[in-house]
């Protein structure tokens, strides 16, 4: 009995921490400006001239990135002034999140 009670509490204490990663994390969601340049719809890549991407201590360029396939691109066009937060993930800069800037 004893110890599945330590393995309950350890269970326990690992899901608290997961949670706090997991909210700290969405607190943490840092959105870059720019403007859409370019949309590739068949490879989903997008192509944007941006302003400082802050969590990749990134300056700012004109790059092109991949999208998430969360990401809906139907209504976008060449000039759009956008919000986005990319990643780097697999070995590329990959867009996570993206709205129309106001």
């Amino acid at each position: 009995m004893q110890n599945f009670k330590q393995i309950l509490w350890a269970v326990l204490m690992a899901f608290s921490v997961l949670c706090g990663v997991a909210a700290h994390a969405d607190a943490e969601l840092v959105m870059a400006e720019g403007v859409v340049r370019k949309l590739d719809v068949d490879n989903r890549k997008i192509t944007i001239k941006h302003g400082e991407i802050k969590n990749l201590d990134m300056p700012g360029m004109t790059m092109v990135f991949r999208l998430q396939e969360k990401i809906n691109i139907d209504s976008l066009k060449s000039g759009d002034k956008v919000l986005f937060h990319v990643e780097k993930l697999d070995g590329g800069y990959t867009i996570t999140e993206l709205q129309l800037a106001p």
